[in-house]
């Protein structure tokens, strides 16, 4: 069972991950609508989408979307290593993890 520290972390870490995910998924739409001119596709799935233009959306938000949540995760980790002193035990090196074994 996680600890409560582990547990507070996974919390705003989650947060985080969810809020930059809510933003990058509005800004890359955006993005998407300024650059092609048109909506993105809603079910690049389809075959009524162009596969060029589905697999360009994929790309995009995939890409966005990761980035985003590393953007957040590495801004809250810094939070939290400031607020507690440390970094989340998911965060620290094996080093790390070995010094404060000993």
């Amino acid at each position: 069972m996680p600890d409560k520290g582990e547990l507070g972390w996974r919390l705003v870490a989650g947060a985080a991950a969810f809020g930059a995910g809510f933003a990058a998924r509005k800004a890359i739409t955006f993005g998407w609508k300024r650059a092609i001119g048109k909506e993105p596709p809603t079910n690049p799935e389809s075959p009524e989408v162009e596969l060029k233009e589905a697999i360009a959306w994929a790309v995009v938000m995939g890409v966005g979307m990761e980035v985003a949540r590393l953007l957040a995760t590495r801004a809250a980790a810094n939070r939290w290593h400031k607020s507690t002193g440390e970094l989340p035990a998911a965060l620290r090196t094996a080093v790390d993890k070995a010094k404060s074994v000993a």
